[in-house]
């Protein structure tokens, strides 16, 4: 490993059963270095790889501490300082004042959950935790959500454990990357979730709350800490919180969760891995062409995962945008369509060095044997995998939001125990 990683690689090896598993430490970086720096750093660790590979492991050292319990007792003066300060001494905040998950607050969470407090619903990367219904609770508490979100969260958190989510690759990665939380369905509404107007924010309080929920859950049980976990270079807000619903009703499409098979009794959840959303301004295009062709121009950026892995591009379009596209007829597979053939970058607009070490190498079925004056690099490996929703409010702008690249999005219903939708009515 490089230095920088040192304490991700060894919290893996705990988790993974190997506690004293050997290590060898290379100076950072190694990504983006051309093959003979990478092998002279190789070579400097070289004689301890193998006397690391050959020399029987220590025995691993039982520590002989009391299990501490799942509730702590905590005497301070004040909630507001004294208490906010040892959420943040304990890494359990994430730099903004955290409601006291106290006993009583986190048992009406749970209540609204509809499940008992110790039903677990998945287990998170990269530390592996088991995410009860009790500890998503606390987390709920600490964000300011509500009893009558949990729903919401678990589906949320089901969704991220998903295998092609890649809940690993997104909490370790150097990626400015963020679970982006999207809401379908009658309990967005009843939630208070927000489609319209500054739905990013700041201002819609359940959008707030539920996704800085998500984000403490990351933190506090799948383990991702900054800097010694999460090893994003820079981040983006969306690390707060990242959470939106789809404006359904001023949509002249189908929505996310129809394009996947859900009736429209059904609220789901939607976890996509992206970067925070980039603007698309376009006040003077009246044709569905000249909008298109604004998105096109706009979201064909040489630095986004997107060129280089199997990933999700998503088009965020303003109802007015919708609209004016929609009025000619255009449905969203036709926009999908569009954008997968004319958004393309060509390849003369990317270093020597990344043709080679990486579109050459990682995608060699599209570019082998290809002049660089006539190839041209989608955003997508298929028309398919382009996502298109529409939110916001009055204005003619548009959101283009990148994927992480190795990952998927998942939806999920919103289910009680029973396995029945939760509706409006179980909420009155």
């Amino acid at each position: 490993m490089t230095a920088p990683f040192t304490a991700l690689a060894r919290n893996q090896s705990k988790v993974f059963g190997l506690p004293n598993m050997q290590t060898a430490i290379m100076p950072h970086p190694l990504g983006g270095l051309p093959v003979p720096q990478v092998l002279a750093k190789v070579d400097a660790v070289f004689d301890e790889i193998v006397a690391k590979l050959t020399t029987p492991l220590p025995k691993a050292q039982v520590e002989s501490k009391l299990a501490r319990s799942l509730w702590v007792e905590v005497d301070v003066k004040d909630e507001w300082a004294d208490l906010q300060q040892f959420f943040m001494d304990q890494g359990w905040g994430d730099g903004m004042l955290a409601m006291p998950p106290t006993e009583e607050r986190v048992a009406a969470m749970v209540r609204g959950s509809g499940f008992p407090a110790n039903h677990v619903v998945a287990t998170l990367a990269p530390k592996m935790g088991v995410a009860t219904v009790e500890l998503i609770a606390a987390n709920a508490v600490m964000a300011g959500a509500r009893p009558y979100h949990m729903p919401l969260l678990i589906a949320a958190v089901q969704a991220m454990a998903e295998e092609q989510f890649n809940l690993y690759g997104i909490q370790g990665t150097t990626h400015c990357v963020a679970p982006l939380m999207i809401v379908n369905g009658p309990l967005a509404a009843t939630m208070g979730i927000h489609s319209g107007s500054g739905l990013f924010g700041p201002g819609p309080w359940a959008n707030g709350v539920v996704g800085r929920a998500i984000r403490l859950i990351l933190l506090n049980i799948g383990g991702a800490k900054p800097v010694e976990m999460d090893k994003a270079t820079m981040g983006h807000p969306g690390k707060y919180t990242y959470c939106i619903a789809e404006n359904e009703a001023q949509s002249p499409w189908p929505s996310l969760a129809a394009d996947r098979g859900f009736g429209a009794g059904v609220t789901t959840v939607t976890m996509t891995g992206s970067e925070a959303p980039h603007n698309i301004n376009d006040h003077d295009s009246t044709t569905a062409g000249g909008v298109l062709l604004m998105c096109f121009h706009t979201i064909t950026e040489t630095g986004q995962n997107n060129v280089n892995h199997p990933g999700e591009p998503m088009l965020i379009l303003g109802p007015e945008h919708a609209g004016t596209i929609a009025k000619e007829g255009f449905s969203k597979d036709d926009v999908k369509r569009a954008i997968y053939e004319e958004a393309r970058i060509p390849l003369t607009y990317f270093s020597h060095e990344q043709i080679e070490r990486r579109l050459t190498r990682y995608l060699p079925k599209r570019f082998k044997d290809r002049h660089p004056s006539d190839a041209m690099v989608p955003l997508a490996q298929r028309w398919e995998d382009v996502m298109v929703v529409v939110a916001g409010g009055t204005g003619k702008h548009s959101m283009y939001v990148p994927s992480f690249g190795s990952t998927r999005s998942v939806t999920k219903p919103v289910l009680k125990p029973d396995g029945t939708p939760w509706t409006p009515e179980d909420f009155k």
